[in-house]
């Protein structure tokens, strides 16, 4: 019998964390996807979960097909990727991997060149969080060598003075990249500003011309950016390929949304976007095998939204209300973390998952604008 009782508890523990997943499909009438629930799962399921709940082992001894139907739901993969829990994708760790190799093509650029990349910030007004924005840009600027100039213009500046000061900075052979600090005061056209920014030097991605391209078959613009373009980067180097795949964008912005979209159509996959208006949400992320969360709202997308080994980049930044922290508020995601980490098969945290990335994809725009533009013109002084 302690035999018995000892093989009844290894059984509970394994079979818990997928139970758990079984049993929130069935509350909400959906099948885990992937695995199609069978009759028999239909009937067991509620049974083996209330046996384990209320210890009734018995159950065991007089229903012997549970024990097989638990050693099926075992050995289903979607149930190991269950047991093992979501892998972590470490966006500080890759960021510095591709700082190093940025780093070194700097030094390799310098010594073919005399030259190194040279990236001009525009900031209008004080901006919220601008300055920490700038200065952490800086900083990983002088990391790996890359030459940085801030332009700080007032409030006011007229929309005519500005666009002037871009073409400055287009003509100028030392600044390979310009952008613009987002959000641009009330008076100014955010879209008629960044049209002006030279597409050789439009680091962020944000031209017209650039998101054009995005959406052209076999036509690649000269920049991606950034955010969306981290998306990728996140997946490729965490192993995961994106051809043939359910992708399921949250949100349609024209900063992530819309171009992460377009860029995972470019790669094969097949690509939903859900937005505010899109009626059943949960079950069309349900069917994901890759989740871009990318809607402004915190933790909107819960585990149970979630199909078991899914792939999920959470692009979310949102503040919420934490006394224990001394800002008075704590960072999360569009996903709810720890939920999701019951399910998926990786996840992006926040912080650490997609902000840092972003930083170094900047800086590997401003690199490779550098690259083309001292390739093209070799003796500009």
């Amino acid at each position: 019998m302690a035999t018995d009782e000892a093989a009844v508890e290894q059984l509970q523990s394994q079979l818990a964390p997928i139970l758990d997943v079984y049993e929130a499909r069935l509350a909400q009438s959906k099948y885990l996807g992937g695995d199609s629930f069978t009759l028999a799962d239909l009937h067991h399921v509620p049974i083996i979960h209330y046996s384990m709940k209320t210890r009734a082992r018995t159950l065991f001894d007089r229903r012997r097909h549970v024990s097989t139907w638990c050693a099926d739901i075992l050995a289903r993969p979607v149930s190991l990727k269950v047991l093992q829990g979501a892998k972590i994708i470490d966006g500080k760790l890759i960021a510095q991997m591709i700082q190093s190799e940025i780093s070194e093509e700097v030094r390799r650029l310098s010594q073919e060149y005399g030259k190194v990349p040279g990236l001009a910030v525009v900031v209008v007004g004080q901006q919220k969080n601008a300055q920490s924005y700038v200065e952490m840009k800086r900083r990983a600027c002088d990391e790996v060598g890359i030459r940085s100039v801030v332009l700080n213009l007032p409030e006011e500046v007229p929309e005519a003075e500005l666009i002037s000061k871009v073409h400055e900075l287009n003509a100028n052979p030392d600044i390979h990249g310009v952008m613009l600090q987002l959000p641009l005061p009330k008076h100014i056209s955010e879209g008629k500003i960044l049209s002006e920014i030279s597409l050789e030097k439009d680091v962020d991605g944000f031209h017209p011309s650039h998101i054009g391209k995005l959406a052209m078959k076999g036509i690649d613009p000269l920049f991606v950016p950034c955010t969306p373009k981290v998306c990728l980067e996140l997946l490729s180097r965490s192993g995961i390929s994106v051809r043939g795949k359910k992708a399921v964008v949250v949100g349609r912005s024209n900063i992530v949304g819309l171009p992460v979209s377009l860029l995972l159509l470019k790669e094969d996959a097949t690509v939903t976007v859900v937005h505010s208006r899109t009626k059943d949400p949960e079950s069309i992320i349900r069917e994901a095998d890759i989740i871009i969360a990318a809607a402004g709202q915190a933790t909107m997308i819960k585990g149970s939204w979630i199909k078991p080994g899914a792939a999920v980049i959470d692009v979310g930044r949102n503040a919420v209300y934490d006394p224990s922290k001394k800002s008075g508020y704590r960072l999360v995601g569009d996903v709810d973390f720890h939920e999701a980490c019951k399910v998926a098969g990786c996840i992006t945290p926040v912080p650490g998952g997609v902000g840092p990335v972003t930083f170094a994809l900047l800086l590997k725009n401003t690199l490779d604008g550098a690259k083309r533009l001292l390739k093209s013109h070799p003796s500009s002084p």
